[in-house]
């Protein structure tokens, strides 16, 4: 079987949209599935409707890859992408030939090839996904280190060569998407890179350049992307008829906000061209949004399903009890504590159980379950406290969640390995932080009333003291006593109203 290249689609008079040559105008720190089933997939789109006409340069933002580079290239950047999911019900499982990526380049052993990018003066754009962990700033980095360690110092270096040829040229400095899962992640990799400008003694007039001539954007990323699907690779190149060693799979959804100035719009007319992506002065809610109703629908009922005896998340929504649980958290308890219109509130919600039925993903709940303590104060916590700001009186479903919380963590025995907790005789992986596990253990043995107050008032945990909230206390160790006698499947049922 031939691999995937333009010639072999040629072969198989493929009619699907493919731009073979453009000016390499996006340059990409970060050659992995998800940029390449969200980024590089709206600008393919951007090129066949608007006609983008741009190519993405592919850079590896950390030591080694040498394979997948060696893919990219030998595929003349073209790759295959399923978007796959469920729309109002109905099973989607739409591919697409993706050709908005020219090449893939390794800095460590690309360097000068890397370094030549800047050179070009229609490089336009920097778009970026290197982790949580990757903008950070790395005070042991050198400017003549070939590359710097960190993607900070990749990029300062980057732009002081963009800056050298084009320095007193208007127009000639980047709009920069920052995609990492970091609060203000575009403000916070500028002040990395206003440090080691800095630190390298770059000059003033550097400095005031990336300030004036460049543009960094914080956004807002939502799409899972599953990746290679290893299991079904085989079979999906035997049906496709060419092999192909970076397809790649996500969900249908996808929903992009980058905050940065209304001119954006002109320069990258997604709006135009039908795509999910915003761009507004503010991100803030929107993330929010995501936080609260997303995630926080995930945390609120995940623990409590588990304990039921369901496994992923798609099951949930089977089960009439635990979907009318989650609904009513969402739209009676989270919703209104939110600013955003209602309208748009309530179509995102809508699209969480779309995304939540996604038949091609087996979301597990124990994954989910990981870090779980950190995860509720920030997911959950934020709408409790504003549901009993707004109504004065406790929100069900969401204190239940507290309850199913403190059931989820009563294991019952910590080792080296972790802490175990108990489903009937099966045992199960608690994960958390060490500290937040030493905590249970040493509260296992204790009643629902005494765990209760234990947990609640633990400051480490929530950064307050929550029995300072009006009833909440007394409502979580009766939701335990309940859990206890009766089990969180009862628990969850009687919390609807």
């Amino acid at each position: 079987m031939k691999k995937l290249c333009y010639q072999t689609l040629e072969e198989m008079n493929y009619s699907g949209y493919l731009l073979k040559d453009a000016p390499e105008r996006i340059l990409q720190f970060g050659e992995g599935n998800f940029l390449r089933a969200f980024v590089d997939y709206f600008v393919d789109i951007l090129n066949e409707k608007c006609g983008f006409n741009s190519k993405i340069v592919l850079v590896q933002p950390i030591e080694g890859g040498e394979r997948i580079k060696e893919f990219i290239n030998g595929q003349d950047g073209l790759y295959t992408l399923f978007l796959r999911g469920s729309e109002n019900g109905q099973k989607v499982n739409d591919k697409r030939v993706i050709s908005s990526v020219s090449r893939c380049l390794n800095p460590y052993s690309d360097y000068e090839k890397y370094m030549e990018c800047a050179q070009n003066p229609e490089l336009r754009y920097i778009t970026c996904n290197t982790t949580e962990a990757g903008i950070r700033y790395d005070p042991s980095c050198r400017f003549e280190d070939k590359p710097a360690a960190s993607y900070p110092g990749k990029l300062t270096q980057f732009l002081y060569a963009r800056y050298r040829a084009f320095g007193n040229e208007k127009g000639k400095g980047f709009v920069i998407l920052s995609c990492e899962l970091i609060d203000d992640n575009g403000k916070e990799l500028e002040k990395c890179v206003l440090q080691y400008a800095d630190q390298w003694k770059l000059g003033e007039g550097f400095t005031r350049w990336i300030k004036e001539e460049n543009i960094f954007c914080s956004t807002l990323v939502d799409r899972i992307v599953t990746g290679y699907p290893r299991n079904e690779a085989a079979t999906i190149c035997e049906e496709l008829g060419y092999e192909d060693n970076v397809i790649d799979t996500g969900e249908v959804f996808g929903f992009w906000v980058i905050e940065g100035p209304q001119s954006l719009k002109e320069e990258l007319p997604f709006e135009k061209a039908g795509l999910p992506v915003l761009i507004t002065d503010n991100h803030k809610p929107y993330k929010q949004r995501k936080v609260r109703i997303l995630n926080g629908a995930h945390t609120s009922m995940v623990l409590g399903a588990f304990l039921a005896g369901q496994d992923i998340v798609r099951g949930c929504m089977e089960d009439d009890v635990i979907r009318n649980f989650m609904n009513q958290a969402i739209y009676k308890e989270i919703i209104p504590t939110l600013t955003l219109p209602e309208e748009e509130l309530t179509d995102f919600a809508k699209a969480v159980t779309d995304r939540f039925n996604n038949p091609f993903i087996d979301h597990a709940l124990l994954s989910i379950s990981l870090n779980s303590t950190s995860k509720w104060k920030a997911r959950v916590m934020p709408s409790l406290k504003g549901y009993v700001e707004k109504y004065k009186k406790l929100p069900g479903c969401l204190t239940a969640s507290l309850a199913c919380y403190i059931a989820f963590y009563r294991g019952v025995r910590l080792d080296e390995k972790g802490f175990t907790g108990l489903r009937g005789e099966q045992e199960y992986p608690i994960s958390d932080d060490r500290a937040v596990l030493e905590f249970y253990d040493a509260h296992k043995k204790d009643g629902a009333a005494a765990l209760t107050k234990a947990v609640l008032s633990n400051k480490a945990f929530w950064g307050e003291d929550l029995t300072d909230i009006a009833g909440l206390e007394n409502a979580v160790a009766k939701d335990l006593d309940i859990i206890e006698e009766k089990g969180t499947y009862e628990l969850m049922k009687t919390a609807v109203k």
